[in-house]
């Protein structure tokens, strides 16, 4: 079931965000055929642009990673041999290494586009997914220049079929859910783009290769609290460590990354997302977990907005209840 919705509830996510651009387009006496096109032109755009930027990562840290992992298990060999011979615990390390290295060799291959390639030929391999991958991306194009082009009659029509008695309370309620996620998602656009400069600065002067793919890819994740940071700097340490080793380099990386949390945490995301949303950590981190399994990982990026939108709907029946003669009494 979640197979038939998630291209549509991916195309509304791309409509709502692409909307103000759009209207902002045909206030410029744009028609609205026009002005959808371009806005997913622009759209795509932007995600074909950061998908090569993780291509040209891939490029750089696979090779590193096979050649680096004989070295690693070398001084590991080194440090922690004479330390397991004193508990006569012995290890056969050539035969490690060997079988270590043949794992790396068979799963990874040299480079990026073998890497996509094989990834390619395992989906060719199999005709439904081929099929299914090609009509998903199809209709989720197709209705997000339907939902871009016919926004408000869209709109009006779902109004139509709530009663008339609800329909005051179901407004309020969908303006207020709307301002709230209009102020994280313009706010998380800015902080992403301001991050995303300092992220790539701040690695590329430590001298990473591919330290813009990381720096954008750290800024992205910013919109999966606590655990998108996280996979950010890991990505940064480990590729660190691929091209230097353990030295002064990680330094440099420590104090990149404790910066941005300074300059994120403490002044961007309360000036320009304002205060967060007020979801306890332990439900976010549920939200993330069931929507991740539901919809996949664009369902991990949507576990914040849709917490925001149920919290104004827990918050309204919560004062419902509140009011309730059955509480009061």
């Amino acid at each position: 079931m979640t197979e038939i919705f998630t291209p549509f509830l991916f195309a509304f996510i791309l409509a709502y965000v692409l909307r103000p651009f759009c209207v902002w387009l045909e206030k410029r006496r744009l028609p609205p055929t026009v002005a959808a096109v371009i806005a997913m032109i622009i759209g795509l755009g932007v995600f074909f642009g950061v998908l090569s930027l993780f291509i040209s990562l891939l490029k750089t840290e696979i090779p590193l990673l096979k050649t680096q992992l004989p070295i690693w298990l070398e001084t590991i060999q080194t440090w922690l041999g004479p330390q397991l011979e004193q508990f006569h615990v012995h290890f056969d390390w050539e035969t490690l290494k060997a079988g270590a290295t043949e794992k790396i060799t068979k799963h990874i291959n040299n480079n990026a586009e073998s890497l996509f390639s094989s990834a390619f030929d395992t989906v060719l391999q199999s005709g439904n997914s081929i099929i299914e991958v090609f009509a998903n991306a199809v209709v989720t194009l197709f209705a997000m220049f339907y939902l871009l082009i016919e926004w408000n009659p869209f709109f009006r029509l779902v109004k139509t079929l709530v009663p008339k008695r609800a329909q005051a309370t179901i407004q309020r309620l969908a303006l207020q859910a709307d301002s709230l996620l209009s102020q994280y998602l313009r706010g998380e656009i800015i902080v992403i783009s301001i991050m995303s400069v300092f992220y790539s600065v701040g690695l590329s002067l430590v001298g990473i290769k591919g330290g813009i793919a990381i720096g954008v890819f750290t800024a992205i994740m910013i919109l999966v609290p606590y655990i998108g940071i996280a996979m950010g700097f890991s990505l940064a340490f480990l590729a660190t460590v691929l091209q230097f080793g353990f030295g002064i380099h990680i330094a440099g990386v420590l104090a990149v990354y404790g910066l941005g949390q300074l300059i994120e945490g403490f002044y961007l995301t309360p000036q320009l997302v304002g205060e967060r949303i007020g979801i306890h950590p332990v439900v976010l981190i549920f939200a993330l977990l069931l929507f991740g399994k539901l919809f996949g990982f664009f369902g991990v990026l949507l576990a914040l907005p849709i917490c925001a939108v149920s919290l104004v709907l827990v918050q309204y029946l919560w004062s419902i209840y509140n009011q309730s003669s059955w509480y009061q009494k």
